[in-house]
C-alpha cells in the first residue's frame, strides 16, 4: 500500500534535511563590517527575485544576482555577477565597491514550495476532481 504525501510528511521532511524558507522581500541588510557584506550577499545570491545595489560611488543598480566568487579572504578578492533589469549587459562588482544592498523585489519563488503544491493536489482530489495537473503559475 503507497503511503499518502501530505504537507505535514513534506514539512517534516524539509525539516529534517534542514530546509530553511526565509522570505527577504523588503530587507535591508546591515553591511558595516567585512562579515555582514559577505553575508547580505550571500542571501542576495539565494533570493529569487531582484536586489537593489547602492555602489560606493553612488550608483543604484537594480537586477538579479546570478553568481559570486570569492578567490581570497579580502573583500577586494569577491565579485558578485548579476543580470541588471535595465541592461542585456551582465555585470561583475567587487564586494569592495558595493555600499548597500535592499531586496526590493518580489520573491518569485515565495509560497511555491512541495508542501505548498501537495495542498493543492490534496484540495483538489478532495473535491473529486479527476487528471488533476498544477501547473506552474505565471511569473508575471
Amino acid at each position: 500500500m503507497e503511503t499518502p504525501i501530505t504537507t505535514q510528511s513534506v514539512e517534516d521532511s524539509e525539516e529534517k534535511l534542514g530546509v530553511i524558507h526565509q522570505n527577504y522581500e523588503g530587507l535591508v541588510p546591515a553591511m558595516a563590517t567585512d562579515d555582514e557584506i559577505r553575508e547580505a550577499l550571500e542571501k542576495a545570491f539565494d533570493f529569487r527575485g531582484d536586489i537593489t545595489l547602492t555602489l560606493k560611488d553612488g550608483r543604484k543598480i537594480e537586477g538579479y544576482i546570478f553568481d559570486r566568487r570569492c578567490k581570497g579572504p579580502r573583500l577586494d578578492d569577491c565579485f558578485v555577477r548579476m543580470m541588471p533589469k535595465d541592461s542585456a549587459e551582465k555585470m561583475t562588482t567587487s564586494y569592495r565597491e558595493i555600499a548597500g544592498l535592499a531586496f526590493t523585489g518580489r520573491d518569485t519563488a515565495a509560497g511555491k514550495s512541495f508542501a505548498a503544491w501537495v495542498k493543492k493536489y490534496n484540495e483538489k482530489k478532495a473535491a473529486g476532481e479527476t487528471n488533476i495537473g498544477i501547473e506552474a503559475e505565471s511569473l508575471d
